[in-house]
This record gives C-alpha cells, sequence and structure tokens, in this order.
C-alpha cells in the first residue's frame, strides 16, 4: 500500500490490458508475448493505488484487433479512456466505433522491437482515418531516435504526447540532446509529455533517482502538459518489476507542488483524454478543480459529440 494520499480523480494515464488469451487471442504477428492481465487484475490494482480513473493502452501483442480495449472500456464506466493502434484495415466506422467507446488517442510506435517505424504515408493513413476525431498523437520513441523525429512531432496536427519521457538515454545525463529535444517539443505548447516509466529510464534502479529527478523537472518545466502513469504490468523491462507503490510515493519527489501534483494526476488528463469533470464527494472539503471545458485550439470544431464509455 503507498504512503501517498492521491487527490480525487487521479488518473493513471499509461496501463495495458492483456487477455485473456482464450478470450481475447494476441496477435499472430505480434513480437512478444505476455502475461494475462485481464481488466479485473487492473482494476484491483487501481483500487489499490487509491486511482478511479485510467486510459489503457491498445497493446501491439493484441495489434489492431480491439475487442480487449472496447471490452474494458465497457467495464469502465466512463472512468477509463482508450489509446487504439490504427492500422491499414481499420475504417473510418471503426474509429468512430473507437470514439464512442471512449478512444481518444492513438499511437505511433517507433521502438524496433515492437514493429518497423510507421512510414510517412502510413502516418498519412492514420491520420486521414481519425480526421476530426479530436484525437490526440501517442508517439513510443527512443530517446536516441527523438532529435531525429522532432519534425515529425512539429508536422503532426493537434496535441501530441510523448511516452515515458522520450525513454531517454539517462547516461547521456539530464542535458543530452535527447532531453533538450524533449524541452523543446514542450516549447510548441502542443507537445505534452508522460512522465512514466521511471524504472525503463534510470540507469541507477530502484528508487530510480535519476529517472524521477528528470521528471520532476519536467513536471516543473510544464506542469500544465505532463501527465503520469503506472505502465502496468511493465511488459518488455529488463530487471525486476517495479513496485507500482513506491511509482506511486515517488510522485511525492516528481510533483512536490500539490498544485503541481493536482494537474498531473487530475486536471490534465481530464484536459487530455476527454474525461467528465470530477465530482466531489459528499461532505468532501474544499472546492473541486473540474476538468476544463474549453476546446484545445488545435482541436477540430466540427468533431462529433463526445460520449461517455
Amino acid at each position: 500500500m503507498p504512503r501517498l494520499r492521491l487527490p480525487p480523480g487521479s488518473c493513471d494515464a499509461h496501463c495495458h490490458v492483456f487477455g485473456p488469451a482464450d478470450v481475447f487471442p494476441y496477435a499472430p504477428e505480434r513480437t512478444f508475448t505476455p502475461p494475462d492481465a485481464p481488466k479485473e487484475q487492473l482494476r484491483a490494482l487501481h483500487a489499490h493505488l487509491g486511482l478511479t480513473r485510467a486510459v489503457v493502452v491498445q497493446s501491439s501483442c493484441h495489434g489492431h484487433d480491439h475487442r480487449v480495449l472496447l471490452d474494458t472500456l465497457a467495464a469502465g464506466e466512463g472512468g477509463i479512456r482508450g489509446v487504439a493502434l490504427i492500422g491499414e484495415a481499420t475504417g473510418r466506422a471503426e474509429a468512430e466505433e473507437l470514439h464512442r467507446a471512449g478512444v481518444r488517442a492513438f499511437r505511433l510506435n517507433f521502438l524496433p522491437h515492437l514493429r518497423s517505424r510507421p512510414t510517412g504515408s502510413e502516418i498519412d493513413a492514420v491520420l486521414e482515418r481519425v480526421d476530426g476525431l479530436g484525437w490526440a498523437a501517442q508517439l513510443h520513441v527512443r530517446g536516441e531516435d527523438l532529435p531525429g523525429l522532432e519534425s515529425v512531432v512539429r508536422a503532426l496536427p493537434g496535441r501530441v504526447v510523448i511516452d515515458h519521457m522520450g525513454r531517454v538515454d539517462l547516461g547521456a545525463g539530464r542535458d543530452g540532446p535527447a532531453v533538450r529535444c524533449l524541452r523543446a517539443l514542450l516549447d510548441t505548447g502542443a507537445v505534452w509529455v508522460k512522465v512514466s516509466g521511471v524504472d525503463r529510464v534510470s540507469v541507477q534502479g530502484p528508487p530510480y533517482a535519476d529517472a524521477v529527478e528528470l521528471a520532476a523537472s519536467l513536471v516543473a518545466y510544464a506542469p500544465e502538459r505532463v501527465v503520469w502513469g503506472t505502465d502496468y504490468p511493465h511488459v518488455n523491462i529488463t530487471g525486476a518489476t517495479p513496485d507500482d507503490g513506491l511509482l506511486v510515493d515517488l510522485l511525492e519527489r516528481i510533483a512536490p507542488n500539490p498544485a503541481h501534483l493536482q494537474r498531473l494526476l487530475v486536471d490534465n488528463p481530464a484536459e487530455l483524454f476527454d474525461f467528465e469533470p470530477i465530482t466531489r464527494p459528499k461532505g468532501a472539503r474544499g472546492t473541486a478543480r473540474p476538468a476544463p471545458t474549453k476546446p484545445h485550439p488545435n482541436d477540430d470544431p466540427t468533431r462529433p459529440p463526445q460520449q461517455s464509455a
């Protein structure tokens, strides 16, 4: 059990659901096979950690078959949003179905162990399929590749989310090319960063002081455009599986300012992933901080009405 008590409406903005494989088979073309981690397991973890909202990211091991994501969204009763993997076979009708279910972003994988990097024409095809839905583009990249992808990131319309702090190489220090690129992208005002994956970024190991320091610097640099997630169930890692309770407690160091913690866990994910405003529990003290209701300037004004999952 973590020591840190999280604010109401706190969101795990990066987690996955796997299987069960006998119900939701893994894709034949997958590059890895994870142990089953069904939605019930994720729900129990969030209850243990004090998280009441989540953003579930479709994994490449399920490919473009979104049945497992749709099932998870339906069970979330509006408390879960999704990130899809849009492929050549994904039609506009399916994209609209995913939107109605609660998907609010699509992911582009640039990591070689997951697939070959998407081409410009493939990215254009994805953008065409999701045009007008107001989805964010979520990029999974290696730090060493980030500077070379800067022009790609800047050319994407709407909001862009960089997973796991760009998986920068902290062996190059906190002012290496990838970190400088990350800050330059934050300066655009359209790029957001997930300060998740401290265990993936750290070169020191638990309690990941080097990666926590980087995450804290990004939160302080752009508190209005950062979100956080557990990255549960931590697949494709080297070393021991991180303690999710520890990851929550590290938030005291990542966002020591209470206002920044509120933004990181509640307000920012509500804005980015289109959650409903927070309702304060009866008898709770203080004023609730609802999700912003104004549209983002980069969103398409013709976006269809949004529905809860």
